[in-house]
């Protein structure tokens, strides 16, 4: 199945872990890992977040606005990291609350990077992910009824989307061995046998 770590494989997903690795001056290694653990622990966040009626319609509107669309998946290079930092504040202000801090203090020490920049890591990842569920959104003509299956189909846990995830990232995964690492640190146990012993269940309660 298709994931959101797929992303990372892509020139899409090269051309954005290049533009974070300028702005935080660390290496490109250790940005794909950091954004391999960023990404599922927000989706993972979302998901927790859509399971009330109004969680889930906040972000379905959202995904209808403007700046979310898929026009920033589509000029990567040419994003204003800047601004990309300062909207991706206050989505992870509404994302993950008070446990923000929390998760950055993972991903800096797992990672062994400074705190600033695993911040920056999710403040950019954030409005990424939300063009890119935008993007399949749009893609998948869906209603506020299928995001838990959108949110799963990111996750890499359904099939449902799969096509489209592909054609949204253009390109599938070539090299799975930073991935299959990654999802380890993450979930806990191999890439096909995720379980709620790793970051995200510690951090989450394993939802």
């Amino acid at each position: 199945m298709a994931s959101i770590l797929d992303f990372l494989n892509t020139p899409k997903g090269e051309d954005f872990i290049s533009k974070v690795s300028e702005i935080t001056s660390e290496d490109k290694d250790k940005i794909t890992a950091a954004l391999g653990l960023s990404f599922p622990m927000l989706l993972t966040a979302m998901k927790n977040n859509i399971s009330s009626a109004e969680g889930n319609n906040s972000l379905y509107k959202a995904l209808q606005e403007k700046d979310n669309s898929e026009k920033l998946l589509e000029n990567i290079k040419d994003l204003d990291a800047s601004k990309l930092i300062a909207k991706g504040g206050g989505i992870l202000d509404h994302i993950l609350g008070s446990n923000q801090n929390a998760l950055t203090a993972v991903i800096a020490s797992t990672l062994q990077m400074k705190e600033s920049s695993a911040s920056d890591i999710l403040k950019m990842a954030s409005p990424l992910l939300l063009s890119i569920l935008s993007t399949q959104n749009k893609r998948e003509k869906l209603d506020a009824t299928d995001l838990e299956a959108l949110v799963d189909s990111l996750l890499g846990s359904s099939s449902k989307f799969d096509p489209s995830l592909v054609q949204t990232f253009l390109e599938k995964n070539k090299d799975g061995n930073i991935i299959d690492n990654v999802e380890g640190m993450i979930f806990g146990g191999s890439k096909n046998d995720k379980k709620d012993g790793g970051i995200l269940g510690g951090m989450l309660g394993g939802k």
